[in-house]
């Protein structure tokens, strides 16, 4: 009866598929163990993974449509990272307590997890692809952004979504000069680099990372070292996909057709590449567009009008791939650029300084046709950001928004709040300028920079770290060094990826029709950020050094000729319209004194005198004002209120009120209250306090003793006294 029963449940369990198909696999990365399940969870997604990094837990899902939708001329590719602040123990702050917007870390995690995936789709492929990595439990040791990163090309790897993977990812830490893998919590903290790199077997796919003036050298090592843990992965994900991946579905294929793109290569070549080659993008546009209604024309006199407009999309797609093909091979097989320049020449660049007049700092940087504002204010320490995630940060100092509004490209768009681009672009330039701020100890400011792209013509988010880095030092923010960016730009042989022509400085259609955009920001002493997007399925180590050795040139000659000659260092004085600070330390349990009941104390020094106050748990007190007199009236209330009665120190008080055995006397700070006894009033006996004291009298008295109880005992300076007292 039992084996009966217990082969009835098993043939159920197979009908049903209740964890028919569950499967674990573990391995380790960086010394901790990497454990992936499959098959028990999203049982309706096409891949799903839960990855398990330590206590780290990040369920991936990735899904498709089945079929494109009408019209679409590009490959529809969604991430979303999505932090869950239970996953760290958290109830959310908003009114409705739930997860809100997504954090810009979160945002960034996205890009990150999108970067490496996206060239690795069939490049005809216009299906939906979405890819969600749920974070569900948090181990800070064990970061969630690389587990789901390596969750996601997992799900994709054994889903039935066509896709070229796997890839893997690793952070990349460097204490004490000793790269680590995965560094742990403590680690990170002590870091001079924050490296994420991601990559295939064979190639690296993706870099992002913040650093402490790294050299070049060491920057490719600590590269290299990430990617031998990333083969590991790569290797291991992939014999998960020979034992349980999905055969990959059939699509529909979106090529170019065959014969309306040879029809138009074969008649319209010269004139596309003639179109192209046109310094002034505003120019070269017209003139492609020109072309094109030409193409359209002849097209539709050739076939007819109503082939023209069943081709109608085959033509555009025709167009633009044979607008590709031309840039690209005049700057692979004739070393020639649109604009005319050399392969390693620089755009004309130009910079100046203090364009607005109230503002505490502000810069103009161009570079060819992009141009960028950056403006820099400084406030309390106070006003810095605060963040709500699932990381340990809290808050962050330095605050650097990017904004890209639709003029800066010529087109008539409502603007609708920063995207995932503006985040990105603005916390790349984040990335490259905190290395060289002063700490708080140093400069106790908040400080915020907005970069308003002007005009965009390519290389914003890099112009943006220049103008910013000026912006700052005419501030007068003491930064170590100045930071500049600059970009390199790629052209492959698709028939051999050894052979390749190197772009220093790319413009937009480079950027757009090209292989790479590699971002670097740095110092003379080396590199502070790194942003790598690449449209290939990867670059070697060859690319890397070079595009390194080629920015490292061009960021010297930034530096040196077009931003010293401007600003050479941070002036000596911040700006007269940004608040001056002054700055006492006091004892931690002072800091109840000056704060008083419900802020009353506190509020009382700013009403009388319109200073801002930063009170810190250590016990500094930072006072803002823009007016010195009044910011040293702060002062000097905020000192009264905490400064301490000596024995035997002299006071010039006042009388405050009256008793049968003696006067009580304000010393005149801190509310401090003394008791002089009628013995003590003077050297002869006297029968009524009232016949000497009266309440508003001031008194000069001395300390005799502060009791067990913290009461103060005084006696009055009599004019013989006094005449003792300067004697002695």
């Amino acid at each position: 009866m039992f084996d009966l029963i217990k082969k009835w449940c098993k043939k159920n369990e197979k009908e049903e598929g209740v964890n028919n198909m569950f499967k674990t696999y573990e391995t380790e990365l960086a010394g901790r163990k990497l454990v992936f399940e499959t098959g028990k969870m999203a049982g309706l997604a096409n891949g799903s993974v839960l990855v398990r990094y330590g206590d780290t837990v990040v369920i991936v899902n990735v899904t498709a449509s089945k079929e494109p939708k009408d019209g679409i001329d590009f490959f529809p590719l969604s991430v979303d990272y999505e932090e869950k602040l239970y996953a760290v123990g958290k109830i959310p702050g908003s009114f409705q307590k739930r997860e809100g917007k997504p954090s810009d870390k979160a945002i960034l995690t996205s890009r990150a997890i999108d970067r490496p995936l996206r060239p690795l789709f069939p490049k005809d492929f216009r299906n939906d692809v979405v890819v969600v990595a749920t974070v569900l439990s948090v181990d800070q040791d064990n970061s969630p952004e690389v587990a789901a990163m390596i969750g996601a090309s997992a799900a994709l790897s054994i889903s039935d979504i066509p896709f070229g993977g796997p890839t893997a990812a690793v952070n990349v830490g460097l204490v004490d000069g000793k790269i680590l893998i995965n560094p742990t919590e403590e680690q990170r903290k002590v870091s001079d680099l924050t490296l994420t790199v991601a990559g295939t077997e064979e190639k690296i796919a993706m870099i992002e990372a913040g650093a402490n003036e790294v050299p070049d050298d060491v920057m490719l090592e600590a590269i290299k070292a990430g990617h031998v843990e990333i083969k590991k992965i790569c290797k291991f994900i992939e014999k998960m996909k020979e034992e349980i991946g999905k055969p990959k579905f059939e699509y529909k294929s979106f090529a170019v057709d065959h014969d309306v793109y040879e029809y138009i290569e074969a008649n319209f070549k010269e004139d596309v590449k003639q179109a192209l080659q046109e310094a002034d993008k505003e120019t070269r546009d017209n003139n492609v567009a020109a072309v094109s209604d030409k193409i359209a024309t002849s097209y539709a006199e050739k076939f007819g009008e109503e082939a023209a407009e069943e081709h109608k999309a085959d033509i555009g797609e025709a167009i633009y791939k044979l607008e590709k093909k031309c840039v690209r091979d005049m700057i692979f097989y004739e070393h020639k650029r649109v604009d005319g320049r050399k392969i390693d020449e620089i755009r004309p660049l130009s910079c100046e300084i203090d364009l607005l007049p109230r503002v505490h700092g502000s810069a103009l940087f161009t570079r060819g046709q992009t141009q960028v504002l950056s403006v820099a204010t400084l406030g309390m320490e106070s006003e810095e950001q605060e963040l709500d995630g699932i990381d340990t940060e809290t808050s962050k100092r330095y605050m650097h928004q990017y904004n890209f509004p639709s003029y800066s490209v010529g087109e008539a768009r409502p603007s609708r709040g920063p995207g995932r681009r503006e985040i990105g672009h603005g916390a790349l330039a984040e990335k490259a300028l905190v290395p060289v701020l002063p700490s708080v100890d140093e400069f106790p400011y908040a400080i915020r920079v907005v970069s308003e792209v002007l005009s965009s013509n390519g290389s914003t988010s890099q112009a943006s770290i220049c103008g910013s880095t000026l912006a700052l030092m005419a501030a007068g923010v003491p930064i170590k060094r100045p930071v500049a960016g600059i970009s390199t730009g790629l052209v492959t042989n698709p028939d051999n990826e050894n052979d390749y022509v190197m772009l220093t400085d790319i413009q937009g259609i480079e950027d757009f029709f090209g292989d790479m955009d590699f971002k670097v920001g740095g110092t003379e002493k080396g590199i502070t950020a790194i942003q790598v997007d690449i449209k290939v399925d990867g670059l070697s180590y060859e690319v890397i050094k070079e595009a390194f050795e080629r920015t490292r040139v061009a960021r010297k000659h930034i530096l040196d000729d077009i931003m010293a000659p401007v600003i050479a260092e941070p002036r000596k004085e911040i700006s007269k319209y940004a608040p001056r600070i002054i700055t006492t330390k006091i004892k931690v349990e002072k800091i109840k004194d000056v704060i008083g009941k419900g802020g009353e104390t506190i509020n009382k020094i700013i009403d009388a005198t319109g200073v801002k106050i930063d009170i810190k748990e250590d016990g500094l007190v930072c006072i803002y004002s823009n007016d010195s007199e009044k910011a040293k009236q702060a002062l000097d209330m905020v000192e009264d209120i905490v400064r301490e009665v000596e024995v035997g120190g002299i006071y010039y008080g006042q009388v405050t009120r009256i008793a049968t055995f003696g006067a009580f006397v304000d010393l005149g700070f801190g509310g401090k209250e003394g008791l002089l006894h009628i013995s003590k009033i003077s050297k002869e006996r006297i029968k009524n306090v009232e016949d000497v004291l009266h309440v508003g009298d001031k008194v000069t008295v001395k300390v005799l003793e502060i009791d067990d109880q913290g009461r103060i005992n005084l006696t009055a300076i009599l004019n013989d006294d006094k005449k003792e007292e300067k004697a002695e």
